[in-house]
């Protein structure tokens, strides 16, 4: 709006009225009239303003007669005369300021960067003309609080959005409501406002105060969707459609995102009217995952009441969510996604999300012995891995869900090298077949330093796996420890916002609201291929496992948890209300899923032994095929072939001519070629030997790590970089035969245990080939550590 009022005070001067025209005089000499040119935003009869010579540069002694000429037949007749010379004997004559007496004839191009046509806002100036007469400078301002507001919900809505449903807290730790709000509990001071901001909430408030100002039409900004395809609104549905979409149970933290495009991406998924409406088939979809999930929990708790389990209790909209992920990025083409979530739901979300047999699951509950070899681990800390058809989607897609520690989101870099590795084998460049899902809980998301670093690959060339969901289960306390006494910062989600991640806050007992931001979510990621996070603020129904007492510590909290019905009770009301399903309908999807867990208890319990192959998150099927176990290949070299590495690593690129290196690495690689030609080895080219010769056979060799291409001690060189041109570089080790290997060697932030467990996820993938296997060597400063599979390599020191 600041530009409109600025392209309106700047023509006003050159609207075509004369009030009283110039008398036959000579023009030359009227022109030449000495008048203080004023600056004003009116046009007033008693008011004249002529164009000194000097400004109108085609005016000069040789012209002066022809100038006379037309401006005397002008008088006697203005359609005697070309409208430019209409133009500008009208605008001289009618005040315009120095130098804006001519006037360009209208293009009909499309309006330049920052411009706006007058006429566009002409049906809002409150009926005063919009060129001559008295601008009305109110309803300029007017507009501008309007749209200071809309920005304002924009920003600081998810504030006062409802998110708790247990209604006794903010997310955000703080109850106050930002101030640049327009809600109920918004006051302004009586005395005048210092700032321009200050001044334009004044303004809003005011026109809040009288009813005729409620419904006044607005022109919208290019920045807001809440119209449709409405162009104008009213102040008071303008309020409506914003509370709607940024303080009901959704709050999303995206105007610190540095890109206008995502921006107004989103803003376009959360304020679009009708946006969120959906089917009644969408509603019994719920309706049906949420039974399962809930029942699932249910059906646990009566079998093994004694035993931990960590359950969903009080977040059973998780599973809904997940599925709601999964298939909308099943949609949108990705084939796998591997998921590493915390102990709490992980039976759960094996059952309900992965479809793992329910068999499996309850033998883990009976301490049964193992038929196989292999290590096994407490029931809430399993993996698994699952191929089946998505029945929404009727595609087919493969979940791993990775096995995860007791040390809390330790997961995070190892899901994010599996999905990496997973990509690089597929050819999924792009990450459009291959994605990761990470599950948080609210405290260890804002209070594990892996998070941070595990963020902070996300968009690094070598690290990044094309975005990231995360999905956090916000039960808004940790173990017994309140989020006052456990974070800093406003939300347990900040972290994310250093890599622009858009923070969808929603209410768990919202199922529709959940869903709608799931879907935004999966799009977001398969659009812009960046991280998103979905914090699903819950409660937890039971202490930190069940059999812990959290009326100790959160007596008042567990007072009113026991007072709330599950989500799956009020959905299901409002479901019958709506007329969508039948209380005989709910009940029988209930019973048919109660039927399924009974007839699984019932087999499970003719189990002898249970089986750690059917927990594997990452299977290598036929890995041992054709082979004897127990016997070691042989792994010599023949000489020539290590001659043939340490020579090509001793030279310098093939167009050494125009490739420029710096003049120490020459002398380096001079004496790494001496050594070849004497059969003697350092370090350095003992190491890239051994990865050369893994290359040769086809291996895929990464070497990751702090500094690892040039190696701490300048001793390695994996990478050479020209002198005068940026990123122009080199890899001998890349360029040994034709049909080798890929090899792959980057740098990577300061970070140790992130990118460890990064390269660890990396290892455990098997590559497309069979017998083709990959190592992958981590390195950090001073020491080394070595992935292999099965490989081993020794990392240098």
């Amino acid at each position: 709006m600041h530009r409109v009022r600025t392209v309106l005070t700047n023509l006003v001067p050159l609207a075509p009225v004369i009030h009283n025209a110039v008398g036959p005089e000579k023009f030359a000499s009227w022109l030449l009239r000495s008048s203080k040119a004023v600056c004003s935003v009116t046009v007033s009869s008693t008011r004249h303003y002529n164009a000194p010579v000097q400004t109108e540069p085609f005016l000069n002694g040789s012209s002066s007669a022809y100038v006379e000429e037309m401006y005397n037949a002008w008088l006697a007749d203005p359609k005697s005369v070309h409208v430019s010379w209409d133009s500008f004997f009208r605008n001289s004559s009618a005040g315009a300021a120095p130098g804006q007496a001519y006037q360009a004839p209208p293009s009909l191009a499309a309006p330049g960067r920052n411009q706006v046509p007058v006429t566009s806002i002409a049906p809002y100036l409150g009926g005063a003309p919009a060129l001559g007469g008295q601008i009305n400078e109110k309803v300029i301002d007017d507009h501008l609080a309007v749209q200071a507001i809309i920005r304002s919900y924009q920003i600081r809505g998810h504030h006062i959005a409802k998110l708790d449903p247990l209604g006794i807290s903010s997310a955000d730790l703080d109850d106050k409501h930002p101030p640049e709000l327009l809600y109920s509990h918004y006051s302004f001071g009586k005395r005048p406002s210092p700032t321009y901001s200050q001044r334009l909430q004044q303004k809003v408030a005011n026109m809040m105060e009288h009813e005729a100002d409620m419904d006044r039409v607005f022109k919208l900004p290019s920045t807001t969707f809440i119209g449709g395809k409405e162009k104008a609104l009213s102040l008071r549905e303008i309020l409506k459609r914003l509370e709607t979409a940024y303080c009901r149970h959704i709050g999303c933290e995206f105007m610190f995102i540095n890109s206008l495009e995502q921006c107004n991406w989103i803003r376009q998924k959360l304020e679009s009217p009708g946006i969120m409406e959906m089917d009644h088939d969408e509603k019994r979809l719920i309706l049906a995952r949420l039974t399962r999930a809930t029942w699932f929990e249910s059906f646990l708790a009566r079998k093994w009441s004694s035993e931990k389990r960590f359950g969903l209790e009080g977040c059973e909209i998780l599973i809904p969510a997940m599925k709601q992920v999964i298939d909308k990025s099943t949609e949108l083409g990705v084939e796998s996604i591997i998921m590493g979530m915390p102990h709490r739901g992980r039976l759960n979300v094996l059952a309900n999300v992965c479809r793992k047999p329910l068999e499996q699951i309850f033998t883990q509950f009976a301490a049964l012995e193992a038929a196989d070899d292999g290590s096994g681990d407490v029931k809430y800390h399993l993996g698994t891995y699952i191929e089946r058809l998505n029945r929404v989607t009727n595609k087919n897609i493969r979940l791993a869900v990775v096995a995860n520690p007791s040390h809390l989101e330790a997961v995070d870099p190892v899901v994010q090298g599996k999905t990496r590795a997973e990509q690089f084998y597929r050819g999924d460049g792009e990450g459009k077949k291959v994605m990761s899902m990470l599950l948080h809980g609210d405290a260890a998301f804002c209070g594990q330093g892996i998070v941070y670093e595990t963020m902070h690959l996300s968009d690094l060339p070598d690290y990044t796996t094309h975005g990231t969901v995360h999905i956090v289960v916000n039960n808004q306390i940790g173990f017994t420890t309140d989020p006052r006494h456990s974070r800093s910062s406003p939300y347990c989600t900040d972290v994310a916002r250093v890599v622009n991640a858009p923070i969808f806050h929603v209410n768990s007992d919202d199922p529709e609201s959940v869903m709608h931001v799931c879907k935004i979510a999966a799009e977001w990621r398969a659009t812009f291929h960046k991280d998103v996070v979905i914090d699903i603020v819950c409660y937890r129904r039971n202490g930190h496992n069940e059999i812990d007492e959290p009326m100790f510590t959160q007596p008042l909290m567990y007072r009113k948890i026991k007072k709330t019905p599950p989500v799956l009770d009020k959905y299901s009301e409002k479901l019958i209300k709506e007329g969508v399903v039948t209380p005989e309908e709910v009940k029988d999807v209930k019973d048919k899923y109660e039927k399924i867990c009974e007839e699984s208890y019932v087999n499970a319990r003719k189990e002898t032994h249970i089986k750690y192959k059917d927990w594997l998150d990452s299977p290598w099927s036929g890995f041992f095929e054709g082979k004897d176990p127990l016997k070691v290949s042989p792994t010599g070299v023949k000489e020539d072939t290590l001659v043939h590495i340490g020579k090509k690593m001793s030279s310098p690129p093939p167009n050494a001519a125009e490739f420029t290196i710096h003049r120490g690495l020459e002398r380096i690689l001079k004496s790494r070629m001496e050594m070849v030609e004497s059969r003697q080895v350092d370090w350095a080219l003992a190491e890239g030997m051994a990865f050369g010769s893994l290359l040769k056979e086809g291996i895929h060799v990464r070497l990751s790590g702090q500094d690892v291409e040039r190696g701490t001690f300048s001793h390695r060189h994996h990478v050479l970089h020209h002198q005068n041109v940026d990123k122009a570089t080199y890899r001998p080790l890349c360029h040994l035969y034709p049909d080798q290997g890929p090899y792959t060697v980057c740098n990577s932030s300061l970070s140790e245990f992130g990118v460890v467990g990064f390269e660890l996820g990396y290892s455990m993938t098997k590559s497309k080939c069979p017998g083709l296997l990959g190592s992958s060597v981590w390195r950090f400063q001073q020491h080394s550590t070595v992935h292999y599979r099965p490989v081993h390599l020794l990392g240098s020191g």
